[in-house]
């Protein structure tokens, strides 16, 4: 039963908070750019076209986001998610090194190690997926 919550407890926290930083890419809610913001931001750093890799970003993040939270193809959502953090890290953290307190990637690596212990173990009883059968 513990490991259970603990699964859902992962996922629900990794799973609402990619939503939400998904949505202030996408909408501009909770104090985010929107997707001309974002898209202005990483044509700056680099990523042409910025509006494509906004909504491409927006999009894997809520959605990998709501996969995670639901426990339902949790492999592919940790898929998007990784994809998401491993562009973040090389455009934007790298060389900063590791440490988040510099910019660094310390913090995008943590979600990536929670996303692929999902991906490895599941998502638990408390899922959609086990609901389904899954």
């Amino acid at each position: 039963m513990w490991t259970n919550l603990a699964l859902l407890l992962l996922r629900v926290v990794v799973g609402g908070l990619f939503i939400g930083h998904g949505t202030q890419k996408a909408f501009g809610w909770f104090g985010g750019p929107g997707i001309a913001g974002m898209a202005g931001w990483l044509e700056s750093i680099g990523l042409k076209p910025g509006r494509f890799h906004a909504a491409a970003a927006a999009t894997l993040e809520i959605l990998g986001g709501l996969s995670i939270l639901l426990g339902l193809d949790v492999a592919v959502g940790a898929a998007m998610i990784v994809a998401v953090m491993l562009v973040a890290i090389k455009t934007a953290h790298l060389a900063k090194g590791i440490w988040n307190s510099n910019g660094g990637y310390e913090y995008n690596l943590t979600l990536i190690a929670a996303v692929l212990v999902l991906a490895a173990t599941g998502p638990g009883a408390y899922s959609v997926s086990a609901a389904i059968g899954r």
